[in-house]
């Protein structure tokens, strides 16, 4: 098992960028040769991988999502499911050889659920990999703790390109199980039939940045962040990438 910690805020010259870590590591996983049969949790209308580089990996490729509306939106080329990934009772053909998350984990009400449907989906030996923000980070038990609506608005504010994009709206967090590389979670996955593979963690964020009247913010992020980069604390990560692997049952 590898836990490593970087620097996230894209704002420094010093950081390592968070989504580029995440496409390169996703990547690298597809050119395995015992990687053909892939699944995108939440992959909705913007799939990860494009048709082109699917085609060029030979994969058999498939994105699951909980919203019929938003999965019409891909390309028909896509094979597309449309289900829960956390209900209890997901019955789904598996086997299947990778089963990913960007940015998914969050968003689901129940952590256990979740790992341990993507865990039924796998072959023995498949592997998971997921990307999600974590707690207690600053901005997210904000999220978390505010009344939605009001938490809607200000991640508006630090966000504005959501308007810009046509992205006006947010869907709701629970953070259920989305935390740093500490050992009670990893105990958690490896209790399920995982083993942890990798377990990153990032320090910082550039919500602070977006805004001319939070400098001072953003400057005393930037020097938190340096600083457990140097001194990690696990349960103030701002995101994570995990990759788990299905334990051979022989």
């Amino acid at each position: 098992m590898k836990v490593e910690y970087f620097l996230s805020d894209v704002s420094s010259r010093q950081t390592f960028n968070e989504w580029r870590k995440f496409n390169i590591g996703l990547r690298e996983l597809v050119r395995k040769p015992d990687i053909k049969k892939v699944l995108e949790v939440g992959g909705g209308a913007n799939p990860l991988l494009s048709l082109d580089e699917i085609a060029d990996y030979g994969l058999q490729y498939t994105v699951l999502d909980i919203s019929l509306e938003e999965l019409r939106k891909a390309p028909d080329e896509y094979k597309k499911i449309q289900a829960d990934i956390t209900d209890p009772d997901l019955s789904l053909d598996g086997e299947y050889d990778l089963v990913y998350s960007r940015f998914l984990a969050e968003h689901v009400p129940s952590g256990l659920h979740f790992h341990r449907n993507v865990l039924n989906l796998l072959r023995e030996g498949g592997y998971a990999f997921h990307s999600f923000p974590t707690l207690y980070t600053t901005p997210f038990v904000t999220n978390l703790l505010l009344p939605e609506n009001f938490s809607e608005t200000l991640v508006l504010f630090f966000q504005p390109w959501r308007v810009r994009n046509g992205k006006d709206g947010k869907f709701r967090a629970y953070y259920d199980w989305c935390y740093g590389p500490t050992r009670s979670n990893m105990i958690r996955l490896t209790d399920l039939g995982y083993s942890v593979e990798e377990y990153t963690g990032f320090f910082g964020h550039h919500y602070y940045n977006r805004n001319r009247a939070l400098k001072i913010l953003d400057l005393l992020e930037t020097l938190k962040s340096n600083l457990l980069v140097r001194c990690p604390v696990p349960l103030l990560t701002q995101f994570a990438h995990l990759l788990l692997k299905k334990k051979n049952i022989t």
